[in-house]
């Protein structure tokens, strides 16, 4: 019996309409993430990463196909998906610990179980003995682990993730792509990412899928070695196979450039 993917794209479009005309950001994209995988979009500028995600996310609906969770038709958002973005837009006037609550209020699903859960995550991302504090008291990449407690609390099936490392230092975004990768596989959870870092998108992915633009259309698909797949994102990009798998991605955006695509 074939497995029905987690999350499905059908021959998906979208068009944005304002008062200056209509754009079509991204047209024909057909896609199936299977349950516990973890893909990457990748893609130069004004290629519609963004748009797929918010389609994904059940932010609004397409203008023609359709967005599927569990074979279902997705009209809304949904507390099976959660969305973490590159800024993790903390209350400052909130504890660490009602910040990572915010989730479970929005569901009202906050309770004394429920909240003794938000505990558990924040010491299982690091951030114990931080429960009392206030966001401005934490660094950026304390505060991304916040900001992924509140996501993970609320139990989903899926994560969306838009770029949530790019702000960060090089050595606390390795630590968080590591930590990340650990934790959704331990969870079983599927995960899309957009990211501008071809090196993130091969060592935490299963298929990096590169998009084109004019309109946003799916270009190529990569499937990351075993090998690479295998070990934490760090470790990953220790290995020589990384550099080659990197390489190829990276010809591969060359190539949409060289297409002659500008930006939207």
């Amino acid at each position: 019996m074939t497995q029905i993917p987690v999350l499905e794209l059908q021959r998906l479009s979208h068009v944005y309409v304002n008062d200056k005309g209509a754009s079509l950001a991204v047209e024909g994209i057909d896609l199936a993430i299977a349950r516990g995988e973890f893909i990457s979009l990748v893609g130069p500028s004004g290629c519609g990463k963004t748009t797929i995600l918010s389609l994904l996310a059940g932010l609004f609906p397409p203008t023609s196909g359709k967005v599927l969770l569990n074979g279902n038709q997705v009209n809304g958002p949904s507390e099976k998906v959660g969305y973490m973005l590159q800024q993790d837009y903390l209350f400052p006037w909130r504890t660490i610990r009602d910040n990572a609550a915010v989730g479970l209020e929005i569901n009202g699903t906050r309770s004394k179980v429920t909240m003794k859960a938000v505990e558990e995550w924040l010491v299982e991302l690091g951030l114990e003995g931080s429960s009392e504090k206030y966001p401005h008291e934490l660094s950026g990449g304390m505060r991304q682990r916040v900001a992924l407690a509140r996501t993970l609390v609320t139990e989903p099936e899926v994560l969306l993730l838009d770029e949530p490392f790019s702000a960060l230092d090089l050595h606390i975004k390795l630590q968080l792509e590591d930590l990340v990768v650990r934790t959704l596989q331990r969870l079983g959870k599927t995960a899309v990412l957009v990211t501008h870092d071809l090196a993130e998108a091969v060592a935490m992915s299963d298929r990096v899928i590169v998009l084109g633009r004019n309109p946003g259309h799916i270009r190529s698909e990569f499937i990351v070695p075993e090998e690479i797949r295998a070990v934490s994102p760090m470790t990953a990009r220790k290995l020589s196979r990384f550099q080659s798998v990197f390489e190829e991605l990276w010809a591969e955006l060359d190539a949409v450039d060289e297409g002659g695509d500008s930006n939207e």
